[in-house]
């Protein structure tokens, strides 16, 4: 099993959030950091700080120099994929290659109405999420990318320069719906990630995602798939209760363990943890 970090950055400073990805980097069983593409905080008060994702992810990409960084998820209706894509490649180009691009559809109705941004209907929703993920492959790839859709039209358009890592940043896709998000992880995706009550609610999206993958001839090995896991404290207890849910997510085939950090958590938890995940 491999394992990443996520820190939270509602409720954190700028100074915690990049010491914290800094000291991760420090340590090499921890393949990635991650963080959430949210304006407003999703816990405790609704009202407090919470940093902007990408601005924050150049900036970390910046600060570290060996481990990959990532957004879990990044809501494809905040961004034109056409503007996210030249996103991308910049931060790829800044970390010289070490970004782990992440997208879902995006589900906020408190900051959507809040800042006027449109949430469409589900169905509607993931048509212009699958229209999305095409434009930003293509523009991430191909030298010229014309698409028409419903939701997005490019003509003869152009990203330059191209990221580091071809043929494009590695796509994880977020979320655990069995008929458009994982049929679009079959699709299009080169990790999966999920955030569930367990390890039986994971075990059976992912016999969800082999019937994709078998339906479309796609191999499921290409795909590498991550379970969230709550660190709930900074305690020996708390460490030692996520290193187990971790193992128990390893033994139902999970590849990664995306063990999501407290806020404001010293960065010593991250060697705790450290010394328990090595035992697995």
């Amino acid at each position: 099993m491999r394992f990443h970090v996520k820190t939270r950055p509602e409720h954190v400073s700028w100074a915690w959030l990049r010491d914290t990805w800094i000291a991760a980097d420090g340590i090499p069983l921890f393949e990635s950091a991650w963080h959430w593409d949210h304006f407003y905080p999703l816990t405790g008060d609704l009202d407090g700080p919470n940093l902007e994702a990408w601005t924050t992810l150049a900036a970390l990409a910046q600060a570290t120099s060996r481990i990959r960084v990532g957004c879990q998820v990044t809501g494809m209706i905040y961004r034109h994929p056409a503007v996210l894509a030249n996103m991308a490649a910049a931060v790829d180009i800044i970390s010289d290659g070490r970004l782990e691009l992440g997208v879902g559809a995006g589900w906020n109705e408190l900051e959507t109405r809040a800042y006027g941004i449109e949430l469409p209907p589900l169905k509607a929703r993931f048509d212009q999420f699958d229209e999305g993920v095409q434009v930003l492959l293509g523009l991430l790839t191909d030298e010229h990318t014309t698409f028409q859709g419903r939701y997005f039209t490019l003509t003869n358009a152009r990203n330059e320069p191209k990221g580091v890592q071809r043929p494009h940043p590695p796509l994880t896709i977020g979320g655990k719906g069995p008929r458009r998000t994982l049929l679009a992880v079959a699709k299009w995706a080169q990790q999966w990630n999920a955030i569930v009550s367990g390890p039986e609610e994971w075990q059976g999206l992912k016999t969800v995602l082999l019937e994709h993958c078998a339906t479309l001839g796609r191999d499921p090995g290409e795909i590498a798939c991550s379970v969230n896991v709550m660190v709930t404290g900074t305690g020996d207890a708390q460490v030692a209760a996520a290193v187990e849910l971790a193992a128990s997510y390893r033994d139902v085939g999970a590849d990664i363990a995306v063990l999501n950090l407290p806020h404001g958590a010293p960065a010593s938890i991250l060697d705790s943890l450290a010394a328990g995940l090595a035992q697995l």
